[in-house]
């Protein structure tokens, strides 16, 4: 029986010039020595073809991303936190990109979401002489790269909208190198930059808007420390809607008198899944990787995330939302997901089990983890002080793991070696801390509508970052910015609005 398919395409040349011919070869030679090929060498080290004949965005954002050594905070297969493009799923669901594609506005916010610092300009709101010299800075330089979305008939190849990085320019003859992602249909090729201009100058029939290019970097810092905001679970744009748009309106409704009526509107109506919105951060490794010490990376990680949670619980708010957890009026309806007494064990059972499921590979698979048990232990952070560390055993059919949850925490007594005493207390990170970084991280503008003039100046003082440390100032800048880009994901305004979020 007869089969139909391609291998590849011929390169249409003119106007390109395939990388690994003799023309592409003196040309690449010729850029090195111009100084504009800087960027091509940590591009070309995670260079990856597309999955899906439509993830051309997703796989250009993956390998960037990768190539800018940028932490995506989970993990992708085995121990290895890594971008992959099915982990790119915060602004469209993977089903629907492999179908249709994604469009130029949705590939800037997953770059947002996925903590890198962005810069996107459409052709229609730039000039060729603005995109040249972006061009040739990041050509120049390891830590920005350019990504363009092109119509790929300006270069005479078939198809349509594209994305593939800019992995050079030579500036003699006016030519940029794009790594194209699809590379099961064609090479790496020179094009004439004033042609890519003309390829991006055009009009994306499925959005209505521009085509364009935008500039990926690494943000100062690592983003999500501590905590973040997931849209895994279905319900997050309703909990994103809330707390922008309803509690304004919520708390300009009803007469407010102390900062715990504040807190009653604002989470006695909150959606029943809130819980699957906000998250602590914590780390899992196997016992056999990690042994009775840690590294110096995850001491780094582990204590800039007990600093975050130490700052967190020395706020005067953080006081009020526990003693708001602990009184009657917080049994509501918005709060039976949450618990300001949940059980360590229990949270290490599920931390354990997530763990084991992503060393699997296995994320979001139909195959039953389980945590037969878990242990409480301290381990020596080389040599210093120890930390927190629950062990868990994890079974999923016959087999099973044994898997360490790094716990980031507030030690009140010291603790003995090798195992905790019954009087080591550990605070560790609860519904009270999480909250109190939701409170921080919503928009100014939130209590605006407050009519007690002096709760007003109360609760704007409590969830001011103005004199909080600079750590905890970037954690909550960091969510207060996952939280408007999902805000405009939800609003489907992703096209018109492409810059970072203005907190």
């Amino acid at each position: 029986m007869a089969m139909a398919g391609l291998y590849r395409r011929v390169l249409p040349s003119p106007p390109a010039i395939d990388f690994a011919s003799t023309e592409g070869k003196k040309l690449f030679v010729e850029a090195i020595q111009g100084g504009t090929m800087v960027g091509f060498f940590k591009l070309i080290s995670y260079f990856q073809t597309q999955s899906e004949p439509a993830y051309c965005g997703l796989a250009s954002l993956a390998m960037v991303l990768n190539a800018l050594s940028i932490d995506p905070g989970r993990k992708w297969k085995g121990p290895w936190r890594w971008f992959d493009e099915s982990m790119l799923d915060c602004c469209e669901p993977l089903e629907k990109v492999k179908s249709k594609g994604i469009s130029f506005g949705k590939v800037v916010c997953l770059a947002h979401c996925a903590g890198a610092k962005v810069k996107a300009f459409r052709s229609n709101h730039s000039t060729i002489d603005d995109f040249r010299k972006y061009v040739m800075d990041c050509s120049a330089s390891e830590d920005c790269h350019v990504i363009s979305s092109y119509h790929r008939g300006t270069f005479e190849q078939t198809g349509e909208g594209h994305f593939s990085p800019i992995g050079g320019y030579h500036a003699g003859k006016d030519m940029a190198l794009i790594l194209d992602v699809a590379r099961f249909k064609y090479p790496p090729h020179w094009v004439p930059l004033t042609l890519l201009w003309e390829a991006m100058n055009t009009l994306d029939k499925s959005s209505g808007h521009h085509r364009g290019f935008m500039l990926i970097s690494r943000l100062q810092r690592a983003p999500a420390l501590l905590y973040t905001l997931s849209c895994k679970h279905e319900s997050w744009a309703s909990t994103a809607k809330y707390l922008v748009e309803d509690v304004p309106v919520l708390l300009g409704l009803e007469d407010v008198e102390d900062v715990n009526s504040v807190l009653s509107v604002v989470f006695k109506s909150l959606p029943s899944n809130f819980a699957e919105f906000i998250k602590w951060i914590a780390e899992v490794r196997r016992q056999e990787d990690g042994g009775q010490s840690l590294s110096q990376e995850e001491k780094g990680r582990l204590a800039v995330k007990e600093e975050v949670l130490k700052q967190v619980q020395e706020l005067n708010l953080y006081k009020h939302v526990t003693n708001f957890l602990s009184s009657k009026s917080s049994c509501c309806q918005g709060m039976k997901s949450l618990s300001s007494e949940e059980s360590l064990p229990s949270i290490a059972a599920n931390i354990c089990c997530q763990g084991a499921e992503l060393m699997e590979g296995k994320c979001r698979s139909s195959v039953a983890f389980s945590c037969s048990e878990t242990g409480l232990k301290c381990i020596k952070a080389n040599g210093d002080n120890s930390v927190t560390v629950i062990s868990g055993k994890v079974v999923s059919g016959n087999d099973e793991q044994q898997v360490d949850v790094l716990v980031p925490s507030s030690q009140t007594e010291a603790c003995c070696s090798g195992s905790c005493p019954s009087s080591y207390k550990v605070l560790y990170p609860t519904s009270n801390d999480v909250l109190t970084a939701l409170l921080l991280a919503l928009p100014p503008e939130t209590w605006s509508g407050i009519k007690n003039e002096k709760l007003l100046e109360e609760m704007c003082s409590l969830v001011s970052t103005e004199n909080h440390p600079t750590l905890l100032q970037e954690e909550v800048l960091h969510l207060r910015g996952q939280l408007l880009v999902l805000k405009r994901c939800k609003d489907n305004k992703v096209e018109e609005e492409l810059g970072a979020p203005i907190y």
